[in-house]
């Protein structure tokens, strides 16, 4: 019988990712929109919640979690997708943008007509990654940053030897963000290298000011 199939193997294990620690929140930081820090506690707290659902029952069909299985781009799309329809069921003075691919994901609720918008400075573009720094973006943009760094296996960790282990958010922050703060790389004659913004370090600063949550053993 393989560890998923025991239900007390590693594999089985990680399938529970590590809660989310309220003494890792920061009440002092600042949020807009009437954006509270016990609204992002309760999306993060409702994911775990989901992941930990959606992983026990692929393991109990013999089956990779989900961040094992999922390229890690998807993956990390997934984790920021979640936060933007979570988010607004908590906090009553945003929306999620209705317009397809509009920037940025969460909207102040009852600006825009149909809550949707295909571009606006006003509202929080929200990002998830495994990386503490160097997130992108496609376009250098105004406006607030919300970034949800997490850690987890890879698809390619097995083949590596890297065991199982839980998923957990590391920390999250977020500010208020300049074109100045971000780095453009467009491209130049035929290139079809996709096009990039990266947060520059002025922008790391002031999201590492704002330190919204903290895994006391990050």
């Amino acid at each position: 019988m393989s560890d998923r199939d025991s239900g007390d193997g590693p594999e089985a294990r990680a399938c529970t990712p590590h809660p989310v620690v309220s003494q890792g929140f920061d009440d002092s930081v600042e949020l807009p929109y009437g954006l509270k820090i016990e609204h992002i506690r309760l999306a993060m707290q409702e994911f775990i919640e989901f992941l930990g659902f959606i992983n026990g029952q692929l393991n109990s069909r013999d089956y990779p979690r989900l961040e094992a299985l999922l390229m890690p781009a998807n993956f990390s799309s997934l984790v920021g997708e979640l936060m933007v329809a979570t988010i607004p069921r908590y906090c009553g003075g945003i929306v999620k943008n209705r317009y397809h691919n509009g920037y940025p994901d969460l909207l102040p609720a009852n600006v825009f007509a149909n809550d949707a918008v295909q571009h606006s400075d006003q509202g929080i573009e929200v990002k998830a990654s495994r990386y503490l720094r160097g997130w992108q973006g496609h376009n250098p943009e105004e406006g607030w940053l919300l970034v949800f760094v997490f850690d987890s296996n890879r698809p390619s960790d097995a083949g590596k030897g890297q065991a199982p282990y839980p998923f957990r958010f590391v920390q999250v922050l977020g500010a208020n963000l300049t074109r100045d703060d971000w780095s453009f790389s467009g491209r130049t004659g035929a290139s079809r290298r996709t096009i990039t913004a990266s947060v520059r370090a002025s922008g790391y600063a002031k999201m590492a000011a704002n330190p919204i949550y903290r895994a006391p053993d990050s």
